[in-house]
């Protein structure tokens, strides 16, 4: 296992968890995140501790990793299944997306989601 998986496998331990402070503490203090659940980009830690925050209230989400590679651009590309809730457990959805990450020193500086078809 790479040191790139092993971090981004605790990232996704930490989001699962909702340990909103541990998945901070893998990203670079500028990390430029999609906010997947509303548009747009959440750029620093504070923006992504608020939304995380406003996304686990509002939703229950589980992502799982389920295979990791490299791009041509030499970011990391991991598949992921997801599923989806809403806060009464209802599933909103569920199925396979990719994660794009770029990590620099052994941080995460940029996510972003890319949908499988």
């Amino acid at each position: 296992m790479t040191e790139e998986e092993k971090l981004l496998r605790r990232a996704y331990e930490a989001f699962n968890a909702r340990d909103i402070e541990g998945g901070l503490a893998l990203m670079h203090p500028d990390v430029d995140w999609t906010n997947g659940m509303e548009g747009g980009r959440e750029v620093g830690h504070d923006a992504v501790r608020r939304y995380w925050t406003r996304q686990f209230g509002i939703i229950d989400s589980h992502v799982e990793p389920i295979g990791f590679g490299t791009d041509d651009q030499g970011r990391v590309v991991v598949d992921v299944h997801q599923v989806v809730r809403d806060a009464d457990g209802n599933l909103i959805t569920e199925g396979d997306i990719q994660h794009m990450y770029t990590l620099r020193d052994g941080l995460v500086e940029r996510m972003d989601i890319v949908e499988v078809e």
